[in-house]
């Protein structure tokens, strides 16, 4: 990226709208009004897969299906497929935050109406997209899997594919062809589902298009043990004969955890990747730059080594460093994908090996400012960057830059205040967005929740903390014309 650009980070679960959750829908766009006229012109999202347990974009059942949470009901409304009765929401779901239990249950019923109506009264035109997806052989390599998967889900109750029947779990052919049979509908159904996500993202990335916006996509480093992929392929991952972990993935002990981070992810089996040229990864990354200008490769350090964990390890503490892919990942994914326009995520505890990579593949790396002020002279402070970084006032793992102040030692906040010149906390959040934009970096992005200044009340994710993540959703009075030419006039100031 050659040109200075401003960006905004906001998952589209967080857009405000009357259906519980955000979606691509007409919010969606008004969003999109709304960062033109504050001179952004990149947004990043997280993963847009389908959640599981726990409700994290990044724990998602599939690293290529769409997550049916964010479809838009008005949208399905338009093509004929819902009526506006369809449309009144339940009760207890117009609230600030997403509640993802009732979410689920009327999105689910929803679809399913809209199923109904596509299958005796879709239009022509509707009809011909929906063949054209179906024979798109971009989706050849995970639609049937994800389909089989998800009905075989729904049958056990969303259970993890582990508990399934033996000969389920292990995909015996004569099991798989007779669920075809059997559930003929309902694996339409998942397709049709896809079609749907596909169409609406499509269409929401068109409209980004039309007034200069990138799109800023999220590539998790690991799938879930419970997804589509695992089950599909258990050759590609160092698993057991009984398809359970060998190993897990997770990072050593820190400065923020003595015991580090027991994730739990399984972990890929490079040498069974890189004998069939990674294809897996190839047709992965192809997909993710089908659905975004450019890319953030989450855990960028794990290509280097990445943190082995025996998988009846409690704690993270008993693990050990393991070569990754390394160079030869990249050099396979430019030669059948061309330009790779990637951000490294280079956080945490970075090493020679994991700077050389990315200076030898050339991509950007991270700094964050939330990270600055904990010592001097710190290679997060804005004096010492250089052009090829993405600067970020936080990350959705992080608390609000007002929150993180707010519990700061005092000893930060003391740097913080001195170095931005800001006299109090009040004057923070905005102190941060300045020396980002400010900044040599060529990119910065700022999360919402610091454009909007809000406390700790705001966080979208407390990494450790199972329960009231990735709720956080703004409000339409947040996204004001006056906080929009604010951000505008810094982002003339700056150049970009």
């Amino acid at each position: 990226m050659t040109q200075r650009r401003a960006g905004v980070l906001l998952h589209p679960s967080s857009l405000p709208g009357p259906f519980g959750i955000g979606d691509f829908g007409p919010e969606a766009e008004s969003f999109l009004d709304w960062c033109v006229s504050a001179g952004q012109s990149v947004w990043q999202i997280l993963p847009l897969g389908p959640t599981g347990y726990g409700n994290s974009p990044y724990g998602s059942l599939s690293a290529f299906a769409g997550n049916p949470l964010l479809i838009s009901p008005e949208l399905l409304s338009r093509d004929g497929l819902l009526s506006r009765h369809d449309l009144k929401p339940h009760t207890g779901m117009t609230g600030g935050r997403v509640d993802f239990d009732r979410v689920r249950e009327w999105k689910r019923s929803l679809l399913r109406s809209s199923w109904e109506r596509f299958k005796a009264a879709a239009s022509p035109d509707l009809e011909d997209d929906h063949r054209r997806f179906l024979r798109n052989g971009e989706h050849a390599g995970w639609l049937d899997d994800w389909a089989l998967f998800s009905t075989l889900k729904e049958r056990h109750e969303e259970w993890s594919w582990l508990s399934w029947r033996a000969e389920e779990a292990s995909r015996e052919p004569e099991v798989l062809a007779g669920l075809r049979s059997e559930e003929e509908d309902e694996i339409a159904f998942h397709k049709y589902v896809q079609f749907i996500f596909d169409r609406q993202w499509r269409r929401l990335r068109d409209k980004a298009a039309s007034r200069g916006i990138l799109v800023l996509g999220d590539v998790p480093i690991y799938v879930a043990l419970d997804s589509a992929d695992v089950w599909a392929s258990p050759r590609l991952f160092q698993l057991r004969k009984d398809l359970h972990p060998a190993v897990v993935a997770g990072v050593p002990p820190d400065y923020f955890s003595d015991t580090g981070q027991l994730w739990g992810n399984p972990l890929y089996d490079w040498e069974a990747m890189a004998r069939d040229g990674y294809s897996w990864w190839i047709e992965r990354m192809r997909w993710n730059l089908r659905n975004a200008d450019l890319l953030r490769l989450d855990h960028f350090r794990a290509f280097a080594a990445y943190w082995e964990v025996h998988s009846a390890e409690q704690t993270a503490v008993n693990g050990r460093w393991v070569s990754g892919p390394g160079l030869d990942l990249f050099e396979k994914l430019r030669e059948a994908l061309g330009v790779l326009p990637l951000i490294a995520e280079d956080l945490g505890v970075i090493t020679k090996d994991v700077d050389e990579l990315r200076e030898a593949i050339g991509l950007p790396g991270m700094k964050v400012l939330q990270f600055a002020f904990s010592e001097i002279d710190s290679p997060h402070l804005p004096h010492r960057f250089t052009r090829d970084t993405v600067v970020y006032t936080g990350t959705h793992d992080n608390d609000t830059t007002s929150g993180w102040f707010r519990s700061a030692p005092a000893a930060d906040q003391s740097r913080a205040l001195e170095y931005l010149g800001c006299s109090g906390p009040e004057e923070i959040p905005m102190g941060f967005i300045r020396a980002a934009y400010n900044s040599v970096a060529d990119l910065a992005i700022v999360p919402m929740q610091d454009i909007v200044e809000a406390g700790s009340e705001a966080r979208m994710n407390t990494p450790g903390n199972s329960s009231s993540n990735w709720e956080w959703r703004v409000h339409t009075d947040q996204l004001s014309a006056g906080r929009a030419e604010k951000q505008r006039r810094l982002v003339e100031i700056s150049g970009r």
